[in-house]
């Protein structure tokens, strides 16, 4: 299994851009969702591995409707990536919800573990999961009695729903996790369900966290509070001043490029991204025969770009192997796409 990359973090003196910069990033947590999403039959439809895969085969096989889980998928790689950048906008209410949810929690940054039971079936997705969190980690579902270690519960988890029988009473839903969120230096995981849609949030045993979109619906207003229906500390992310504007941009602009490089109708309910995301999008659709991992690539360089001081900081992709596993397949060369700064 490989171990966690050395990953280069810049910071600026002075902010320049910001928001472009950030989009860049979203679009690219949203691009890694996609890849993510395609089944092995897509790959052998594609006759292609993982790694290999093109931003036309992509655009054509890709969920592209909001109800098939495009959107939802990438919302839940934003978050986590979001977390494991230090994006105040998310990382500030998760603190704030880690705290209220246990006092003993340590003060500390956030970090996160991303998990979804239908990532199990990925070779070594589980193994990196386990190492990441560490082998004195466990979790920490609500109510009193002694906690569970992570690594056995976990892994009896990713079999999803068919596990409650094996699960113990007080963690029995803990299979709907979407990420495993912690304080930074810190054992105790909390098991958090992740929704792009307020209205799809559930609890369930052993879940302790819900991370959602700020809506009108059920007076959900940005900000933390608990759901005592629900069993949940919710955190609302702020729409649109927040980090859900910022989102929404992106996605938007992902999702057009996509319908451009696929041949495929733009769906109605599609708003009309900013300007400085418009260009993201263009720039994507120029590079229709550049593999996804290139465009990737280029997303973070041009989301680090004009930033001066530089330091280190090991950080998990959760083992970034299983995406690139799938069966072998005809070589295809293609431009390194460069992005530019945005103005």
């Amino acid at each position: 299994m490989a171990t966690a990359p050395q990953v280069t973090f810049l910071e600026q003196n002075a902010p320049i851009d910001e928001y472009g910069r950030a989009l860049y990033a979203v679009a690219r947590s949203i691009l890694r969702a996609l890849l993510d999403s395609l089944s092995a039959e897509d790959l052998l439809d594609l006759n292609t591995e993982i790694k290999k895969v093109r931003m036309r085969q992509l655009a054509k096989v890709v969920r592209l409707e909001r109800d098939k889980g495009m959107r939802g998928d990438g919302f839940e790689w934003a978050v986590h990536e979001a977390v494991s950048g230090g994006e105040p906008k998310v990382v500030d209410p998760i603190h704030t919800a880690l705290r209220r949810a246990s006092s003993f929690v340590k003060d500390a940054a956030p970090r996160s573990l991303l998990f979804g039971h239908e990532r199990a079936r990925y070779l070594g997705f589980l193994d990196a999961v386990v190492e990441e969190a560490g082998n004195d980690a466990f979790l920490l579902p609500e109510g009193s009695g002694r906690p569970f270690r992570f690594g056995p519960w976990v892994q009896l988890a990713a079999k999803g729903q068919a596990a409650e029988a094996e699960l113990n009473q007080r963690i029995q839903q803990i299979w709907k996790t979407g990420l495993f969120l912690s304080a930074d230096g810190d054992t105790r995981h909390f098991a958090a369900t992740v929704k792009s849609n307020v209205a799809q949030l559930e609890g369930g045993r052993g879940l302790r966290l819900g991370i959602v979109p700020e809506s009108t619906e059920y007076a959900n207003h940005a900000g933390v509070k608990y759901d005592r229906s629900k069993g949940l500390w919710v955190v609302s992310l702020a729409d649109p001043n927040g980090f859900m504007g910022l989102f929404n941009d992106a996605y938007h602009a992902v999702a057009r490029s996509l319908c451009t490089l696929g041949k495929q109708p733009t769906p109605p309910y599609y708003t009309k991204p900013s300007a400085k995301a418009q260009k993201v999008q263009e720039q994507i659709e120029k590079y229709p025969d550049a593999t996804v991992l290139d465009i990737e690539g280029a997303l973070n360089e041009a989301a680090q770009q004009s930033l001066i001081v530089e330091t280190h900081r090991l950080i998990s992709v959760n083992a970034p192997e299983w995406l690139h596993i799938k069966q072998k397949a005809p070589k295809v060369f293609s431009p390194k796409p460069k992005f530019h700064k945005l103005t």
